[in-house]
């Protein structure tokens, strides 16, 4: 079997899908073909118990016995695209090929590779790895279902930050599909306030997989409730139609700019929030964001009117892995900084305290790029009406193509006090 159709054929089992992109690349050069008569026993005498099996064509009938009489015994099947090992219970499992059967076997010296450190990189170094990569990273456990958290030091206010939700969803979706499917959209809805204290579980339904597409609906789950929800469309590459009518607009190199202070730790943190510099842990995270603004309307006080407008350069700090799934997570994560706020820009003034929450948010992803390489952010408000702005974002990279699109509607109100009642967190 030539090394592609390995590669695609892997890309489609299940369990392997939470891989990094990398290990399935790397599983797909050991694994030996391995073909069986109906009737046949898979494991013969002598052969190892670590060597894993991938059904390629064909089913297998399992008998397993609990008990030495053999007085208990288990049947089920197993067919294409699932696995299964060799039992250490040698004497009491048969497997059985019930038709011609056709398995990829990885020898047990690279199961290894079935144990990556996380769901990016086969392996991590806490203390280099990408600190948005870290807070991507989430554990599987199992198939459908992944758990996130929130680490410290990582973009937050009171509540999770909605990029945060986006990033991790997304991640738990992109590891229920084929990596050789890439996220092209997805469309977002936010319900209520995340609790940075307790992990989020992230629920993912395989709506659909079609040659080319694949579609996933994610639930982030807390305290048993759906707190936020996405679906998100995956797509494999192919030929097609290429034009581009937005223009980036003509802005000083990122490398001239200076960073704002109290912009790279998020406008959702006070102003005065202090800077950390610490090395990634298991539960904390460096602000994972380098942020240049094009022009200083960030300096300006949150009294002050100005255009519901604002252009950014922004990458992740670190190196990212080349798997481009992570880089669009990692802009999905990135998208909803500095974003819906933007629309109350026409309405700051004395004695208002403006408030956004975020309502739902799309994207779609036009081409591939790096997020841990320059991107321009611009993004403008083209109206608010009825208690609702609208916020729309393109990002570009240096080359002046259009990576990516995306727009926000959120809540948008004015306290009329400092001292009045809060209703920030109420829709």
């Amino acid at each position: 079997m030539d090394a592609q159709p390995v590669i695609e054929f892997l890309g489609d089992v299940p369990v392997l899908q939470r891989l990094p992109s990398s290990s399935i690349r790397k599983i797909a050069q050991h694994v030996v073909i391995k073909h069986f008569n109906s009737g046949e026993n898979v494991f013969q005498e002598g052969e190892n118990e670590g060597d894993i099996y991938f059904i390629s064509e064909g089913e297998v009938e399992v008998s397993r016995s609990f008990h030495a009489d053999n007085q208990d015994c288990q049947v089920f099947q197993w067919k294409k695209f699932d696995h299964f090992t060799r039992s250490e219970f040698v004497g009491q499992e048969a497997i059985i090929a019930l038709t011609k059967l056709t398995c990829l076997m990885l020898p047990k010296k690279y199961s290894h590779l079935m144990h990556p450190e996380s769901i990016w990189s086969q392996d991590i170094n806490l203390e280099t790895i990408a600190p948005v990569e870290h807070i991507l990273s989430l554990d599987p456990l199992d198939l459908n279902t992944f758990r996130g958290i929130t680490l410290k030091g990582a973009p937050k206010s009171d509540k999770v930050y909605g990029g945060q939700f986006m990033g991790q969803a997304l991640s738990a979706a992109s590891k229920t599909v084929n990596f050789l499917k890439t996220l092209h959209s997805f469309h977002a809805h936010f319900l209520l306030g995340g609790d940075v204290n307790i992990p989020i579980i992230y629920q993912v339904d395989r709506l659909r997989d079609v040659p080319n597409f694949a579609t996933r609906r994610v639930n982030a789950v807390q305290k048993e409730r759906i707190v936020f929800f996405l679906i998100a469309s995956f797509h494999r590459e192919e030929e097609g139609f290429d034009h581009q009518e937005s223009t980036m607009p003509s802005v000083p190199d990122p490398e001239t700019l200076m960073p704002k202070y109290g912009l790279e730790e998020g406008v959702k943190l006070p102003r005065n929030h202090p800077r950390r510099v610490e090395a990634s842990t298991s539960t904390s995270v460096p602000w994972p964001t380098e942020i240049r603004p094009v022009d200083d309307t960030q300096s300006h006080s949150t009294h002050t009117k100005r255009s519901p407008s604002i252009s950014y350069w922004l990458r992740a700090k670190g190196r990212l892995p080349d798997d481009q799934t992570l880089h669009r997570c990692v802009g999905a994560y990135f998208s909803d900084m500095l974003f819906i706020q933007i629309s109350l820009n026409p309405h700051r003034r004395e004695g208002i305290i403006p408030s956004s929450i975020s309502l739902d948010h799309s994207m779609w992803f036009h081409r591939d790029f790096r997020a841990d390489e320059w991107l321009l952010y611009v993004i403008d408000s083209p109206t608010a009406y009825n208690a609702r702005g609208f916020s729309r974002g393109q990002m570009f990279n240096r080359k002046g193509e259009l990576v990516l699109s995306a727009m926000q509607v959120g809540v948008v109100r004015a306290l009329k006090t400092p001292s009045s009642s809060s209703t920030a967190s109420k829709l």
